[in-house]
């Protein structure tokens, strides 16, 4: 059965996350086999005061729909990502993220 999932930016569907704040779109697991998932997250420099290490878990692709983030890929590059910047990153990969700018990104996990 083909599903459709289907969202527009609502401020009061956005959930605390780990820093900052969710809306989702699709969430992992709704069928049982489903990794795909993906949504918008919203974070400041507030939320976010120092540089964190975020280890990707599972392939992540960004898209930024406004603000300023900085990425360090260990072994890597440096990316400085603003409003229509896009990056992704493979499963396994060492990064360390600086929120220099309140942000909203797109995102997808696979």
């Amino acid at each position: 059965m083909t599903q459709v999932f289907h969202a527009q930016l609502d401020q009061a569907a956005f959930e605390p996350f780990a820093l900052g704040s969710v809306q989702w779109l699709r969430r992992a697991g709704g069928n049982g086999n489903e990794t795909l998932s993906g949504g918008i997250w919203k974070v400041s420099p507030e939320e976010a005061p120092e540089p964190f290490d975020l280890p990707i878990d599972q392939d992540e692709t960004i898209y930024i729909v406004s603000g300023h983030l900085r990425i360090e890929v260990k072994g890597g590059h440096t990316l400085e990502l603003t409003e229509g910047s896009m990056a992704s990153f493979s499963k396994g990969a060492m990064t360390r993220w600086s929120v220099l700018e309140p942000t909203i990104e797109f995102f997808v996990y696979s």
